[in-house]
């Protein structure tokens, strides 16, 4: 296309359920709104109880409140601009904004795949090496491994917005989906894509196939090992240990998984934007309430300080 006849676009519009009658985007925002608050709520009590209860001081809950921070991070990235598409029609997003937001959507999906590997790593030290785990999982060490949990999402982040976001963007600026993910808007450019595509596609697999490696190398040995313990008990109490890990990884892997990886004829936006909703909306709202359930230190970690406030609350009356 001729430079002349390019329309520079300053902004973005987000389809988003636009299509859908006025009263389902009601229903739909008030759902939402709902998890968003739950979201929220539910992985700030899992950072001040780890942070504030002394039993739950240990490398697992130290990656676990990571995760949670995590998943806050992804909620505000994504949801807030959501909600406001369906209550208040600001389908509208600025061209920094689109930017910005496909950024940091990167930086934290790229982070919690390393984060996830990581805390499989931890479940394998604890499970395959009890006695050595309070030496090699070491306050140092464990900030390092957090640390290198974070890391690859910048340069993942950095490379791929900024690239696709360099592309002339030419008059059409109606990205079909309720964020702006990386597949939608590259629909928009009007320039030869086909390298950003292959690293776009190659960048994808190596973020999602090498935690997964790593994780399941992880629990191949933790199974091992989990077989050789002679008790119904112990092998009970250590596989508990994993179990709560073990879905939040299913949940994130699976539904990230057939979001980008389906074919294209079976790819249409609907189906895209039902898939994302599970890990961008669904499953950070899930993980605390799936941490809580399934572990008897977290829920009671949460009844002390319950109390705790209460009597601190009784106090002041």
């Amino acid at each position: 296309m001729a430079e002349g006849n390019w329309t520079r676009v300053s902004e973005f519009i987000l389809i988003s359920f636009s299509s859908l009658p006025t009263e389902i985007q009601s229903l739909l925002f008030l759902t939402f709104l709902f998890i968003y608050l739950v979201t929220l709520l539910g992985n700030s009590l899992i950072i001040l109880v780890t942070l504030a209860d002394p039993m739950l001081h240990s490398p697992m809950y130290f990656f676990l409140r990571n995760l949670s921070f995590l998943e806050i991070g992804f909620n505000l990235v994504i949801v807030p601009k959501m909600l406001g598409t369906l209550i208040a029609q600001d389908t509208t997003i600025s061209f920094l904004g689109c930017a910005t937001q496909m950024y940091f959507f990167f930086f934290f999906g790229v982070s919690e795949c390393f984060l996830l590997a990581t805390m499989a790593y931890d479940r394998y030290v604890a499970i395959c090496s009890p006695l050595h785990y309070p030496v090699i999982m070491k306050p140092r060490t464990r900030a390092k491994l957090a640390a290198v949990s974070w890391f690859p999402g910048i340069p993942m982040a950095t490379v791929q917005t900024t690239w696709l976001f360099s592309f002339p963007f030419c008059g059409i600026n109606k990205v079909n989906h309720f964020f702006c993910d990386s597949p939608p808007v590259l629909r928009l450019v009007c320039a030869d894509t086909a390298l950003f595509e292959i690293y776009a596609i190659i960048g994808t697999i190596l973020v999602v196939m090498i935690p997964c490696l790593l994780i399941l190398c992880s629990y191949i040995h933790i199974a091992a090992a989990i077989l050789k313990i002679p008790s119904a008990k112990g092998k009970h109490k250590a596989f508990s240990t994993c179990s709560s890990h073990l879905l939040v990884v299913s949940l994130f892997y699976v539904s990230s998984s057939l979001t980008y990886f389906r074919p294209k004829s079976n790819n249409s936006p609907e189906i895209k934007k039902a898939l994302s909703l599970s890990y961008t909306v669904i499953t950070p709202m899930l993980n605390p309430i799936i941490y809580s359930l399934r572990n008897n230190e977290v829920k009671n970690a949460l009844g002390r300080t319950f109390h705790k406030a209460m009597g601190v609350r009784n106090c002041f009356l």
